[in-house]
């Protein structure tokens, strides 16, 4: 799994890279993604941020990218704590 998280000052740019990266994963908080990851989509991600936004970046603005292994525990409260919970429909 893939966390990604950016501050972006721009809006149109900010705009474009958060619909960027939503074709990748879903959104847990405003600038925070969680995205199922493979090595082939990471390397996408990384191409595409630095070929398409990193030149447009200003110095006071950030992406990071938190890869995290299957030994990470995560503890979930509220609403986050229900997201992996399938939903039934009968």
């Amino acid at each position: 799994m893939l966390l990604i998280s950016y501050d972006i000052s721009n809006d149109k740019l900010r705009t474009r890279f958060s619909k960027f990266i939503m074709k990748y994963g879903h959104r847990l908080q405003y600038s925070l993604y969680e995205i199922r990851n493979s090595k082939r989509v990471l390397n996408n991600i990384q191409i595409a941020i630095e070929n398409d936004f990193a030149k447009q970046f200003d110095e006071t603005d950030s992406v990071m990218i938190f890869m995290m292994s299957k030994h990470c525990k995560i503890k979930k409260y509220g609403y986050a704590k229900h997201r992996d919970e399938e939903l039934i429909i009968l």
